[in-house]
């Protein structure tokens, strides 16, 4: 069985924009997967009835088969947090859960990702100072790079801003997904979705 693709999204603090990218990401590809699963089941179910049938996999499980999704900052000045709580409303306004806890990136992450994704330059920046000293050969991106021109080359930062700001980010993150699954190589039944630029 091939090894799942490994992706790691990073901000400065891993508390709004890197944490949610993770979330969102990972809800796309368990959609993706839950999809492609109810098309197979349903075209075993026309030829060989629904006897035929048994427990499926879920798309929660099928998406961990496929990647391994976690998230990071540059800092760590909020170790061991929970997303920012108006990032989290903001995601969750969207149907999306924020499970994870704030840390660094680490020298070890350029060995274990395939794909590094950043969300600003600065984080870029800070990437690629400390891969100088990684032995890995983790490919770092901006998160743009799977954006069409409409949007920002940059994912802001909205620590500092109203509500709009937390509530951009997460349509931002959206529309990445497509082209980002397609990058890992990800089967995308039918046509992709894309959030449009609001």
């Amino acid at each position: 069985m091939t090894a799942p693709k490994k992706v790691l999204f990073v901000c400065m603090g891993n508390i709004c924009r890197s944490p949610t990218a993770e979330g969102v990401f990972r809800h796309y590809v368990s959609e993706l997967v839950s999809k492609h699963v109810s098309e197979q089941v349903s075209e075993l179910v026309s030829e060989m009835g629904p006897s035929s049938i048994g427990d499926d996999s879920t798309g929660s499980a099928g998406a961990e088969a496929l990647l391994e999704i976690d998230s990071a900052g540059t800092s760590g000045y909020h170790q061991g947090e929970p997303a920012d709580p108006r990032m989290r409303a903001s995601a969750a306004e969207r149907g999306y859960e924020l499970t994870s806890r704030s840390r660094p990136v680490t020298v070890d992450d350029f060995e274990r990702f395939d794909l590094i994704v950043a969300m600003d330059h600065d984080n870029l920046r800070d990437l690629e100072s400390a891969r100088r000293a990684a032995p890995g050969t983790a490919d770092v991106k901006l998160l743009s790079d799977f954006l069409d021109d409409s949007w920002p080359e940059e994912v802001p930062d909205p620590y500092y801003g109203a509500s709009d700001g937390f509530r951009f980010v997460v349509e931002m993150l959206e529309a990445a997904c497509p082209r980002l699954a397609e990058h890992l190589g990800i089967e995308t039944p039918g046509e992709p979705h894309e959030t449009p630029h609001p």
